[in-house]
């Protein structure tokens, strides 16, 4: 599981030793000695924590632990701000409605501007020692194929987040040697593998099993291996590192001897209670939410408020999903079954791109979670006739179906919006991940993100 990288981890450890200190700091600078009398008798440690928890929960749902974003000092600045901002209203209201657990007036004030500061000074200082600090690991890629340089590519675009570094690559052909392909490009041939794992303190040597049919001399490769040369399997790398299957470079062997695809009865036991409990408390607390939504699609366009179509669920049986309408009606009489537009679609109602952003379109298939159709993490259930289209044209399509769909999903916090056969190969990957690595811990990873994705405006 992807969730957390090392880099983020210890990014996330700092920040909050840091945000302890400067929160202590601003008290005792308010307070004077009397911050030890509060410490000792009013329970002012967890007072001191809940700020920090609340300063971090806000930068975190500002996308501030993304360390791409983060290299971008003005962005940096404005999301920092923003995040505190926001820090400030939930504590405000915090204090309002439990005034015992303020940490004394003003102390909070204070803490912002010291926060602010300490926040973007150790953001720069990470990202500084991010990039001259060595790479976790040094990797030497054996093929040239599309599916290598597609990893590649993945790989040096996060590079400092992720803390790996691409050695080269590795090509049969000695006329190849000295090619650019992407950044570097090939720098040897097979025989070559041990000098350059030797030279350059490589730490793995990455197979691409499509290459390897037929292309790669794989006793010579074994030999290599007996000698001390760790090899692996792009697929596993490409999970490791990226949080996806490489569906395109799979074998199926790779898929039945892989660790992972744990079905117990305890997971699905566990996972079925937290559905069915979270899904009641949501229906509850959001009635009034949709109530209100029921009421707005009314208005703004003519039609039934609830649209209701035919998915397909576990083992692959139909049943019918809920959603508030977001197209006109009948938007597909004329067409049929068409994939709907990332952007522009002129079917879409008044107030359609709104619900869809938020998710608030999704609220009615919470009956079909209590009812046991869907989980509230899976993959999405799909159309039966873009089923029976996407399983002619992607390999292991069908595999998605081993679980139930799910309310949102790895695929859906981690991609864009589907709209086409392409897209529908990127979230089959994530789908094979989520099925692979399914755990109560991703589980709860995934609905933190979903809320932090609602609440962005940025899902899928």
């Amino acid at each position: 599981m992807r969730p957390l990288t090392l880099r983020t981890t210890v990014l996330i450890a700092c920040e909050t030793l840091l945000i302890l200190a400067v929160v202590a700091l601003a008290a005792w600078l308010r307070l004077g000695d009397w911050m030890w009398q509060i410490v000792a008798n009013e329970q002012g440690l967890w007072k001191v924590l809940l700020v920090v928890a609340v300063a971090q929960a806000c930068l975190y749902y500002a996308d501030l632990y993304n360390v791409r974003i983060i290299s971008d000092r003005r962005e940096l600045f404005i999301r920092t701000v923003q995040a505190l901002a926001g820090a400030s209203f939930v504590l405000a209201a915090v204090y309002f409605w439990f005034p015992d657990l303020v940490i004394g007036r003003g102390v909070f004030l204070i803490s912002a501007v010291f926060v602010v500061a300490v926040v973007i000074g150790w953001r720069l200082v990470f990202v500084w020692f991010s990039r001259r600090v060595r790479p976790r690991e040094r990797l030497l890629l054996v093929g040239t194929g599309p599916a290598v340089v597609d990893l590649a590519r993945e790989l040096f675009d996060r590079r400092h987040e992720l803390g790996v570094e691409i050695v080269g690559f590795i090509d049969p052909d000695p006329s190849r040697v000295g090619a650019p392909v992407l950044n570097p490009g090939v720098i040897g041939v097979i025989d070559d593998i041990p000098a350059i794992v030797k030279a350059r303190s490589v730490d793995r040597v990455v197979v691409s099993l499509s290459d390897a049919r037929g292309r790669l001399p794989m006793d010579r490769l074994l030999d290599m291996r007996l000698d001390g040369v760790a090899f692996d399997h792009l697929a596993s790398i490409y999970e490791q590192y990226t949080g996806k299957i490489a569906v395109e470079n799979l074998r199926p062997s790779w898929l039945i001897f892989s660790e992972g695809f744990r079905k117990s009865r305890l997971l699905s036991m566990v996972k079925r209670t937290a559905d069915v409990s979270i899904a009641s408390v949501a229906v509850l607390v959001g009635l009034p939410v949709m109530v209100l939504i029921a009421v707005a699609v009314w208005i703004t366009s003519r039609g039934p408020v609830l649209y209701h179509q035919t998915r397909v669920g576990l083992n692959g049986h139909h049943f019918t999903v809920h959603k508030f309408r977001t197209m006109q009606a009948d938007a597909e009489a004329e067409t049929g079954p068409v994939w709907a537009a990332k952007e522009g679609d002129s079917r879409v109602t008044a107030i359609g791109p709104i619900l869809r952003r938020t998710r608030l379109d999704e609220l009615p298939q919470l009956w079909n979670v209590l009812k046991g159709d869907m989980s509230l993490v899976g993959p999405r259930p799909e159309r039966p006739e873009f089923v029976q289209e996407l399983t002619g044209q992607i390999p292991y399509y069908r595999q998605r179906h081993f679980v139930r769909p799910g309310l949102t999903g790895w695929a859906q916090v981690m991609y864009t919006y589907g709209a086409s056969v392409e897209d529908a190969l990127q979230k089959l990957q994530y789908d094979l991940f989520y099925i692979k690595n399914m755990s109560f811990a991703l589980d709860l990873f995934i609905i933190f993100k979903t809320i932090k994705t609602v609440i962005l405006r940025s899902g899928a």
